[in-house]
């Protein structure tokens, strides 16, 4: 069993509960365009050695090891994103696949050092909390711009980077972290809402602003 395959399928594990609150077979196999069938051999076999725990209509669940592998995973992810748009320039929606790549081959040592020649980075180009060397995460406090109020100002805190058009969208637009948006609308016929940044007033779709977390000012 190739250690690349487990330590994505803990970081995908890690990732689906942080956001969901629950892992399945069919989760899982979404996520990582592959059969069902594929994801429940994998999953019997990361249970025999001790990285989950497979609770019947329960999902999965990380063990300490297996946690421990994936936020290592998702710690050299992150980093690599940061030098890569900070160091290299690349833009936030080209980063990801890179990142992916670099994780697998960099050594804990390498990962050490770069952080220390980043000045120990707290999130990454996206909003995401990068793990210490222990891994422990910055809390966020942060929502979906979906679940906002209208004539409530927000700081946009982080974006979702699974869909790298979004991230491409958003830059097109002009929208980025850190920047503060008002509410102008929420449209409940289709969920859509209408927000200025800036000077400009612009309309997300509901799926776009569910990409898009903020806090309130």
């Amino acid at each position: 069993m190739e250690n690349k395959s487990i330590e994505d399928y803990l970081k995908n594990i890690y990732t689906l509960k942080t956001s969901s609150g629950k892992v399945t077979t069919s989760h899982l196999a979404e996520r990582l365009n592959i059969s069902a069938a594929a994801v429940s051999e994998m999953i019997s076999k990361l249970s025999k050695c001790g990285y989950i725990l497979n609770t019947p209509y329960k999902g999965f669940e990380l063990t300490g090891s297996g946690e421990k592998i994936a936020l290592n995973l998702i710690r050299k992810h992150r980093l690599w994103e940061v030098f890569l748009v900070k160091h290299l320039k690349y833009p936030w929606d080209k980063v990801h696949e890179e990142a992916e790549r670099l994780e697998h081959s960099s050594s804990d040592e390498l990962m050490k050092n770069l952080e220390a020649f980043m000045n120990f980075p707290k999130f990454d180009p996206h909003g995401e909390p990068i793990p210490d060397i222990n891994g422990n995460l910055e809390v966020c406090n942060d929502f979906q711009l979906s679940k906002s109020e209208e004539g409530k100002t927000y700081v946009i805190k982080r974006v979702s980077d699974e869909n790298s058009e979004v991230l491409a969208y958003l830059s097109k637009i002009g929208v980025k972290l850190n920047d503060k948006v008002k509410v102008l609308e929420k449209i409940s016929f289709d969920n859509s809402i209408q927000i200025q940044n800036k000077s400009l007033k612009l309309f997300l779709s509901e799926k776009l602003s569910n990409c898009i977390f903020v806090t309130p000012i």
